[in-house]
């Protein structure tokens, strides 16, 4: 009988943003999973702990930190070059830095955008060129980009996070075209509202309101759960996904109460 394969073991992975919340969550878990791990963050203080704990755990994969700022695309190489000179190679890369602000579309000035396109977009297309030139020089790989619901349907006050949002999706879709006789596969994961500190920040979410885990009626994810859907794109079980964006933004709750709490109604 056919069983399935969802491991990453002996895989290395770059992901991005992994100081905390969805990117920190990826990093461990793939490294759980026996995968080494190349993590970055604008300060080392804040990815440097993680590695660090990564790498007390027993039966896990290294971690490597790097102080990265992924708008910059010479540090971007040298992120890409600590890889391959500590790990030997780059088997996947997830595209997970990001981040947003809330303002009306009026309001956002000519530096708020270009920040939040940089960040989000830029950044992505500095990694995968970058990181990607390996993969096609080499035996190939595996991309996973985060864009985000809000890149799939109106999201009014974020414009700016929509549009390079929506524009990753678009992306990925592209490059699994041009790219699958390099034998890579790119593939995008498009979270809806996820517990994590940066949403915490934007919205004012207090922990309180948090459902656990183990509730399926709500709107609100953990990092995790996200963690789980890219492992299982970058392992041998998603062979046939290529160019695919996989939605998770859970059940909504039949009174929305959660949406009523946070304001986002």
């Amino acid at each position: 009988m056919h069983e399935p394969d969802f491991g990453v073991a002996g895989q290395t992975a770059i992901v991005t943003g992994a100081s905390q919340g969805i990117g920190r969550a990826i990093a461990e878990t793939l490294a759980a999973s026996g995968a080494n791990v190349a993590i970055c963050s604008r300060s080392i203080d804040r990815v440097g702990p993680v590695a660090e704990e990564i790498n007390a755990a027993e039966d896990a994969g290294e971690a490597l930190a790097v102080e990265c700022n992924v708008r910059e695309r010479e540090q971007v190489q040298d992120l890409v070059d600590r890889t391959v000179e500590v790990f030997g190679d780059i088997d996947a890369l997830v595209n997970n830095a990001g981040g947003e602000f809330v303002a009306p579309f009026e309001d956002i000035s000519e530096n708020g955008w270009n920040s939040i396109v940089d960040l989000n977009l830029n950044s992505t297309v500095h990694c995968t060129q970058l990181a990607g030139e390996v993969m096609r020089e080499g035996d190939g790989g595996v991309i996973v980009n985060l864009s985000s619901v809000n890149g799939q349907h109106p999201a009014p006050n974020e414009s700016h996070y929509g549009a390079s949002k929506a524009a990753i999706i678009r992306l990925t879709e592209t490059l699994a075209v041009e790219w699958a006789d390099d034998g890579i596969r790119v593939n995008c994961v498009a979270p809806g509202l996820i517990q994590t500190p940066g949403v915490a920040e934007t919205l004012g979410i207090r922990s309180e309101q948090m459902p656990d885990r183990e509730e399926t009626d709500r709107r609100i994810g953990h990092s995790e759960e996200i963690a789980d859907i890219v492992q299982f794109l970058l392992s041998p079980a998603a062979s046939f996904m290529n160019g695919e964006t996989v939605t998770a933004k859970g059940v909504p709750r039949p009174d929305n109460s959660f949406d009523v709490d946070l304001g986002l109604e």
